[in-house]
């Protein structure tokens, strides 16, 4: 066996850089797409020192913060549906932990990602080291074993040869359909330098390819029988069905047997939003359409999705339907009580597809859900348009937003087919949901399994660099930009240009509409009732702040100057920040459902009781 002397580092990010993976279309591309990293004394000299060597195969690019630069890996791999990862890697302690909460992120999104943490000394001479964590009761533990729970492959490598089959490993974890998600190898400093005789054959990975697995034949029968006894089935369209390559299968079946399809926020952009079958979003923040046919159903076929509660209406909206869930995950298959179809979405849906001829749908039933997808088209147009005769000038909300940003595109490029929207938390998760556009698989970039404030600049920049041929539209509220958005200054200083449209309410509007509406008064939420005596209101320039991070701003004062920022913006070729104001005491009414929020039992506020009692009765129709 040929060897080569190296270190663990130089090891490990050799390997990754020779590694390729063969994409649907059978051409070969590197699998990870570049390293994220902030250097600290835990792995600059390890990593670092690697990384520089391999920098011809490999691509590093320096972030301003571990979490976000984790968000931005992630949402590298999401817009490429999975197919490709990039690594992370940071210093001991601080910088360790920092990436917890993307990890989690990606676990519960089912996204992979490369996690290398420095660690403290695996030969614990100079214990204890600068920001390494002492148990009084283990001797062996550090911050970084708090990724174990949050991940869904560890490992510590305490000699240089464990990589030989760690990576490997943690390779096979991130490219597995069923298991995806986040890996960590965590790297004691003094490891990362050790040296090895390493096998020239770990410098020569094979070619990584994704599996589909098929449907097992007695749940296939099952599951085709459940159909063929339906006359009122509805599709689900989850993340699954993107992550696949499923979305002409989905069509293709959709089409053949006039079955309607909904979208969960990982699934929008399944079918295109004018497909006539296309009812859109589903659930909690779900259009009429779509929450009227999933009420009626008698089948619901949910395909790739997690059944998560803003999809179920916390397991209200399905009542009347009995749930057959193809996944590759078993898991996931397997709940709300839903006869199991386990496999690859594509693949499931085609061998559906042959198995169901002589079948389709109640014809009427086909004919009230486009009927409905068309009034929500129509709909759709009318709430995202400002009206023009209102006698006294007010505050735009979210929905007078996202029209504008759709409108601006000019032609001869079509919005719902170029532009690329990224969001994650607060009120605007709800009215993209509802109300954006888009016209081809992964233009609704939705980080809505953890909602985690900070993610949308992070996760923009992830996705201009994976598809950096599309116009990237980060649109954020002014409670998550405050919390993470210094990798402005990163695409900036990558040259990867980001529109990003903050909306300005003044404070975490969105829950403090939660707050009143399960009783509760006006607390902690909005900038002005948080000012204590001395203190003084907020007054954030957002303009000023990104334009000292190196992005051209404007503040503009309503839509019809926001649609001529955006024409600006589009043209610019650096990241471009447009803030304006709105309101939060507005929403789109249209649509939605039930979401089970707890209420206290007892209260001293009569509005908390009576949010209870609407809270009891609202329980009945819940399933178990």
């Amino acid at each position: 066996m040929k060897t080569i002397r190296l270190t663990t580092s130089q090891a490990l990010v050799r390997h990754l850089a020779a590694l390729r993976i063969e994409l649907a279309d059978g051409s070969l591309v590197p699998y990870c797409g570049g390293v994220f990293s902030i250097f600290g004394h835990g792995n600059v000299a390890g990593l670092g020192e690697a990384l520089w060597a391999s920098r011809a195969h490999i691509s590093t690019y320096r972030a301003h913060n571990e979490q976000a630069m984790a968000h931005a890996a992630i949402a590298y791999s999401k817009a490429q549906f999975r197919q490709r990862i990039m690594a992370v890697t940071s210093s001991i302690g601080p910088g360790a932990t920092n990436l917890v909460t993307a990890a989690a992120l990606a676990h519960v999104n089912r996204l992979p990602v490369l996690l290398l943490p420095g660690d403290s000394f695996n030969s614990r001479a100079p214990d204890p080291v600068l920001q390494q964590l002492e148990d009084f009761s283990q001797g062996d533990l550090s911050v970084n074993d708090a990724f174990r729970p949050v991940t869904r492959y560890f490992d510590r490598i305490t000699a240089p040869h464990q990589i030989l089959s760690a990576l490997p490993r943690a390779i096979q974890v991130m490219t597995d359909p069923a298991q995806c998600g986040p890996v960590c190898l965590s790297l004691p400093q003094d490891v990362q330098t050790f040296a090895f005789d390493c096998p020239l054959s770990f410098m020569e990975p094979e070619v990584l390819r994704i599996r589909r697995p098929v449907p097992d034949t007695g749940e296939l029968a099952r599951a085709v029988a459940l159909l063929r006894a339906s006359r009122h089935p509805v599709i689900v369209a989850g993340g699954g069905v993107l992550y696949s390559l499923a979305w002409d299968a989905l069509r293709n079946f959709a089409q053949a047997y006039g079955v309607p399809v909904v979208e969960s926020q990982a699934g929008k952009s399944s079918l295109p939003w004018d497909h006539p079958l296309n009812l859109g979003a589903v659930g909690v923040t779900g259009s009429p359409a779509a929450n009227e046919i999933a009420a009626h159903a008698d089948l619901v076929l949910a395909v790739g999705t997690r059944l998560q509660d803003f999809t179920t209406g916390s397991h209200s909206l399905f009542a009347r339907a009995r749930i057959l869930s193809l996944n590759v995950q078993a898991f996931d298959a397997g709940k709300q009580h839903g006869t199991p179809l386990v496999a690859d979405a594509r693949t499931g849906l085609e061998q559906l597809h042959g198995a169901l001829h002589g079948w389709a749908a109640d014809a009427a039933w086909t004919a009230r859900a486009q009927t409905l997808a068309l009034a929500w088209v129509e709909r759709v147009t009318t709430l995202t348009t400002p009206p023009t005769n209102v006698p006294t000038p007010q505050l735009p909300y979210d929905a007078e937003v996202i029209g504008a940003v759709r409108d601006s595109a000019p032609a001869p490029l079509s919005s719902p087919e170029h532009d690329v929207v990224v969001c994650a938390a607060g009120t605007l998760p709800a009215e993209l949901h509802k109300l954006w556009r888009a016209g081809k698989p992964g233009n609704y970039h939705m980080e809505y399994g953890f909602s985690c404030m900070g993610y949308e600049i992070a996760g923009g920049l992830g996705v201009k660099m994976a598809r950096p041929e599309q116009e990237v539209i980060v649109m954020v509220g002014d409670g998550s930009y405050m919390m993470m958005n210094s990798e402005i200054a990163t695409s900036v200083m990558l040259g990867k240009k980001l529109i990003i449209v903050v909306l300005d309410n003044r404070g975490y509007g969105c829950i403090q509409r939660l707050q009143l509406a399960t009783g509760s008064p006006h607390f902690n939420n909005m900038l002005d009732n948080c000012v204590p005596e001395g203190g003084a209101s907020s007054t954030i320039d957002f303009a000023m702040h990104a334009r000292s991070m190196g992005a051209g701003a404007e503040h503009v004062a309503n839509i019809a100057e926001l649609k001529a920022a955006m024409v600006r913006a589009r043209a610019a070729t650096t990241t471009q920040v447009l803030v304006i104001d709105t309101t939060h005491t507005r929403t789109t009414d249209d649509g939605g459902w039930w979401w089970e929020v707890a209420i206290p039992e007892v209260s001293d506020r009569p509005e908390v009781n009576a949010a209870f009692a609407r809270y009891t009765e609202a329980k009945k129709n819940q399933t178990l």
